[in-house]
């Protein structure tokens, strides 16, 4: 499988700060990728540290100077990951709440909800359907800070919102289970995308409660607890304004179908 992928960013720098990209797809074995990643500060090419996370996640780190900011990355993908090994150490971090995904706070609600003694498979997917029929997908409904509590209530959101509920409902039924910022073809607003990967099976199985792209044509960019381990842009310091950001993913050939039910990895 073949995947054109692309970011740009234009954001004003008011102030000296360090800044944080996850933007770069994730380095897997079995991915032939073939990159372009540049940072210029009104014109002057700046060369960032790269810092491998865990799950393949590449973090772009620099110190930058007041001035206007683009950022153009672009990427040929080629072929699938191969399967990750699942550590003792990932189920027990990826079944505890997170900043996020409160799961501690929702331990008697998904009582009522959802049935006791269901394998992992079944828990995963019927906690998906729930939240895509729970919740309608409204651009600007939400702030960056609302997590799962806020999500439920609220019964709106955008992708983000969506997965942590349900990272938060499955780790309250003892799935484990974490997120994936992802580029995905046919996302429609195509945007970078979150999904929800959950442990059934002995393995990681995608889940998007959204609904809004075929899982088997997406690439991974980080992989983590919550939005706050795949944030795409982190600041450290002076303010910064996104004046735009364009993001496009494509796959070679027609969209696969996905009926969002079957087990399927992203790899």
């Amino acid at each position: 499988m073949k995947r054109d992928l692309s970011a740009q960013l234009d954001i004003a720098v008011t102030g000296p700060t360090t800044l944080e990209f996850q933007i770069a797809a994730a380095r897997q074995p079995g991915l032939d990728v073939r990159e372009s990643l540049t940072f210029a500060l009104d014109g002057r090419a700046i060369t960032p540290q790269e810092i491998i996370g865990p799950h393949g996640s590449r973090i772009h780190k620099f110190a930058c100077g007041t001035g206007n900011l683009q950022v153009s990355y672009g990427a040929t993908v080629f072929g699938n990951a191969m399967r990750e090994l699942v550590s003792d150490y990932d189920l027990a971090v990826y079944l505890r709440p997170s900043r996020f995904a409160e799961s501690d706070k929702l331990l008697g609600y998904v009582m009522t909800e959802f049935p006791t003694g269901a394998s992992h498979a079944e828990l995963a997917a019927q906690v998906s359907s729930w939240v895509g029929r729970r919740l309608r997908y409204v651009t600007g409904s939400s702030d960056p800070t609302d997590g799962a509590v806020e999500t439920l209530l609220s019964g709106t959101g955008v992708c983000r919102d969506f997965a942590h509920l349900v990272v938060a409902l499955l780790r309250a039924v003892k799935v484990p289970a974490r997120l994936a910022s992802v580029y995905a073809p046919g996302c429609v607003p195509m945007d970078f995308h979150t999904v929800v990967e959950a442990y059934v099976e002995g393995t990681w199985r995608a889940f998007d409660a959204t609904r809004l792209a075929p899982r088997s044509t997406m690439v991974r960019i980080a992989t983590g607890r919550d939005a706050s381990d795949v944030a795409f842009l982190d600041n450290h310091g002076g303010d910064i304004i996104v004046n735009s950001m364009w993001v496009n993913a494509i796959v070679e050939g027609p969209l696969p179908f996905d009926d969002h039910h079957s087990p399927l990895s992203v790899w």
